[in-house]
């Protein structure tokens, strides 16, 4: 015979309202109590019928992770993150991906609608104003992207850019190019923000560019003409595309010419040079995003701001200017 929540209840010494909630709503629940419930439900094989628990509650369960290119390393990590933090909370995560096109974001999202109780938007690419559009239809938490009235988290790239330059220009750099990323990018905004700011080096703005080791490569030719001796790449991508074409130019690394990227992907610390690169937290992002959601979906809260500290982490793909 299956086991019930009643059964479950009995066995814990608590109402079924107290196990239900224990599942549905854990945030009601004191945390000793939801913890020798769940114990006590795992140890007895008990599993919440969700379809049941979706009539009853009005909620599916789920909860909608949307990125802009999967295939980019940087989102894995918070991917695992956030469905990471997401299953201790008894929600299941469907993730999607937009291949950095704001069309195709913005049907995800109307397809997720009927399916799950709110989505995360990770680098969208639409608009704020479609964005706040559709949001009157479902709760969103967006990663790295300003809304107003909105559930943010934002990694300081601003920050990282500082530190990176402040980095370069003790080593002698004073004309730096910026290579930028999509003309849709909050980040690359923010880095181009960040970097003309700064009064210690003159930086050229070269992009926009594709966010992909491919959109570094393209950039090799605007980087030679600009008269750097130092770059700083949208991202860890751009950087080790970069970094190909410099070399296929003859071009040495950080000996002519150094370079920072952004995100410290895995592939960053595996090339040759070893990448110089502003980390960020993205696992971080991906289990605070998801508290944040759901504590919207709760209680329909509208608005907070989330920013996650970054950091430069040095290696070898940066030198002396030796110009």
């Amino acid at each position: 015979m299956a086991v019930t929540i009643r059964d479950v209840a009995e066995a814990s010494g608590v109402h079924v309202s107290t196990v239900s909630r224990a599942f549905s709503a854990p945030h009601l629940v004191n945390t000793v109590t939801r913890t020798r419930v769940l114990a006590i439900a795992e140890d007895l094989g008990y599993r919440p019928n969700r379809a049941a628990r979706a009539l009853t509650t009005g909620r599916t369960h789920n909860i909608g992770l949307i990125v802009a290119d999967i295939a980019n390393p940087f989102f894995p990590p918070l991917i695992k993150a956030a469905q990471a933090q997401a299953r201790m909370r008894d929600y299941h995560v469907f993730v999607a991906d937009t291949d950095e096109d704001p069309q195709v974001e913005e049907e995800l999202i109307q397809t997720l609608t009927k399916q799950v109780d709110g989505v995360l938007l990770c680098s969208p690419r639409l608009t704020n104003r479609t964005i706040e559009r559709l949001r009157e239809e479902i709760p969103f938490v967006v990663v790295n992207r300003r809304v107003k009235g909105m559930p943010t988290v934002l990694m300081d790239v601003g920050r990282g850019v500082r530190l990176a330059v402040e980095h370069l220009t003790r080593l002698g750099h004073r004309r730096l190019a910026l290579v930028t990323g999509p003309s849709g990018s909050w980040t690359s905004k923010e880095m181009q923000a960040a970097a003309a700011a700064m009064v210690e080096a003159d930086v050229t703005f070269l992009g926009p560019n594709p966010p992909t080791e491919l959109g570094g490569l393209a950039a090799v030719t605007d980087v030679l003409a600009s008269g750097a001796t130092a770059v700083l790449a949208y991202n860890d991508l751009v950087a080790i595309g970069l970094i190909e074409g410099l070399a296929a130019r003859g071009v040495d690394v950080p000996g002519e010419i150094s370079v920072i990227g952004v995100d410290d992907i895995v592939p960053g610390r595996l090339s040759r040079p070893k990448l110089t690169t502003i980390a960020m937290p993205t696992a971080a992002a991906g289990r605070i995003a998801v508290d944040l959601l759901l504590q919207s979906v709760d209680s329909e809260s509208t608005g907070g701001v989330t920013v996650l500290e970054t950091s430069l982490i040095v290696r070898d793909s940066t030198g002396e200017n030796r110009k």
